[in-house]
């Protein structure tokens, strides 16, 4: 009996440990539970939670700043005619009969890249970056003594367009001959070869490079309005001009004039047009401008939904990026324009395409990170890229805007930031080869650049042939291209320093206005400004 007791004792104190093991196992359970729902309520709380917005200008970057200094200095190194205030030693004056075949004064104005060359179409696309960045990072350049500089340097560009641009529906879009300049090889101040004039009219339509040249000038126009309102109002009629010629004599300046595609050919004009207009509604207010971007030629030209690469050839990106504003700082009368939702819509997809955790990421970039679209200037997209991308972030900072969403993931605007940040650092040096592809910022970038100032001696004598010595020299360039980006690594991120390896190693104008804009987003913080007016 006793032993059955003890048993039946033994056998129910055994259930009872199983009973409370499975009641503590649910009640651990029901807690876990209960703590996973309050975390994910509180993580949706926090992720519908704006970050905050900065106010003035904040603490300065160093190296940001340090960069920026560095990057402004290359339009001093690219600038032609009578030089004021020259700053690079080993430069001089240059181009200063340039246009006198046509009776006009185009000795302004910036070369293109390592050649002696002015290409209007790309000029035009630095004038415009340039302009935005001032707009945009004003406040930022200045807190590093930079403002002046990108003004001063974006002067120098528009008072070559606007002598370019001498009667209603003629612009001159080309100066030099780029199958004569590439035969020779010499220092801009040493040019004695004819400097033949390339124009577009109504008999030669030219839409893109004429849109740019509006937008260039519709964007700078705001730049200078506040302390020179001449020379604002007079770019903005140049702009409208330019703009009602370009649309009215629709036409690819690289089909109608064929030897230019061989340098900048362009692949349609419809994103100029809408980039264009979309300036000049900024400039001006006038709805008409925004009835055009966001109606039937929107409909046609903006690829809403397909993200696009930005670039000196396709502005789409830009422009929808550059309309987001409107409605997400709600601009007046802007409300429930379904257009303009679908450039902002656009934007985010073209955001969406950039962020590496995002389900719609680009595959194409390197392994350490950067995004990587082209042998040929292959940094001209993922600075362009961190550019806007800084640019929205802000954006979303200064309307409160918490996320973006992409697919099920959605990201906050110091995750766009911290994707400009990681391009911006891949170029100045954080990279498998540790090289700095902006020339002259830290201890190894490019000595062998391909630009023809920069490898000949200033006090070298050289004519057009003779000068090739210097290309072929396997000494470092003896004057630096400071400020410069080089086109950057292959898709394996390897770079080859050589003078004649123009496919990496040749600085663009267009390149340092993109690297102005993107370093200045970064050097410090801001709000964003809400209106250009």
């Amino acid at each position: 009996m006793g032993k059955k007791r003890r048993g039946k004792l033994k056998e129910s104190k055994s259930g009872g440990c199983l009973g409370w093991f499975l009641v503590i196992v649910i009640l651990a359970l029901v807690v876990g539970a209960v703590v996973y729902a309050v975390k994910q309520k509180m993580d949706h709380a926090t992720d519908n939670m704006p970050e905050p917005v900065p106010g003035p200008p904040g603490a300065i970057d160093k190296e940001y700043g340090d960069a920026l200094k560095i990057a402004m200095q290359f339009f001093d190194v690219q600038k032609s005619g009578k030089l004021v205030d020259n700053k690079i030693s080993w430069r001089g004056d240059s181009g200063l009969k340039d246009g006198s075949e046509a009776k006009l004064d185009l000795s302004k104005g910036m070369y293109d890249a390592g050649d002696n060359m002015k290409f209007g179409f790309p000029l035009a696309f630095t004038a415009t970056v340039l302009s935005w960045a001032i707009l945009e990072y004003g406040d930022h350049m200045a807190s590093v003594n930079q403002l002046d500089p990108a003004q001063n340097s974006l002067k120098w560009i528009t008072d070559f367009l606007i002598n370019a641009h001498p009667r209603d529906n003629v612009l001159y879009i080309q100066v030099g001959d780029p199958d004569v300049d590439h035969k020779c090889w010499e220092r801009p101040e040493k040019m004695k070869e004819e400097r033949p004039l390339t124009q577009v009219n109504t008999s030669v339509p030219g839409t893109e490079v004429a849109a740019e040249t509006a937008a260039a000038m519709a964007s700078a126009s705001l730049v200078f309005k506040t302390f020179d309102s001449t020379y604002s109002s007079t770019l903005l009629k140049h702009a409208k001009q330019l703009f009602t010629f370009a649309d009215k004599y629709k036409g690819s300046y690289s089909e109608n004039i064929p030897q230019v595609a061989t340098y900048y050919n362009s692949t349609g004009y419809g994103d100029e047009l809408l980039w264009a207009a979309s300036w000049l509604y900024h400039a001006t207010g006038d709805r008409s401008y925004l009835e055009y971007v966001t109606g039937e030629n929107g409909k046609e030209f903006a690829s809403w939904g397909s993200p696009t690469w930005f670039s000196w050839d396709n502005k789409n990106a830009g422009t929808q990026v550059l309309l987001s504003r409107l409605s997400l700082f709600g601009a007046k009368g802007v409300s429930g324009n379904s257009g303009l939702g679908n450039y902002r819509k656009s934007a985010e997809g073209v955001i969406c395409s950039l962020l590496p955790e995002s389900p719609y990421a680009t595959s194409s970039r390197t392994d350490g990170g950067l995004i990587w679209v082209s042998e040929w200037n292959a940094l001209q997209h993922p600075v362009a890229s961190a550019f806007l991308a800084a640019l929205y972030s802000d954006y979303m900072l200064t309307s409160q805007t918490p996320k973006i969403t992409c697919d099920h993931h959605s990201f906050k605007p110091s995750d766009l930031r911290k994707f400009a940040k990681s391009q911006v650092d891949y170029v100045l040096g954080k990279n498998p080869l540790n090289m700095s592809y902006l020339v002259g910022y830290g201890d190894n970038y490019p000595q062998y650049v391909h630009h023809r100032g920069a490898s000949i001696p200033a006090d070298a004598t050289t004519g057009c042939t003779d000068g090739f010595k210097w290309l072929d020299s396997t000494e470092p360039n003896p004057n630096v291209a400071v400020g410069g980006v080089v086109g950057g690594p292959f898709l394996n991120e390897t770079f080859i320093d050589s003078r004649n390896n123009s496919m990496q190693g040749e600085p663009t104008t267009y390149n340092s206005a993109l690297i102005v804009g993107l370093l200045s987003s970064l050097v410090t913080t801001s709000s964003a400004v809400k209106s250009f007016t």
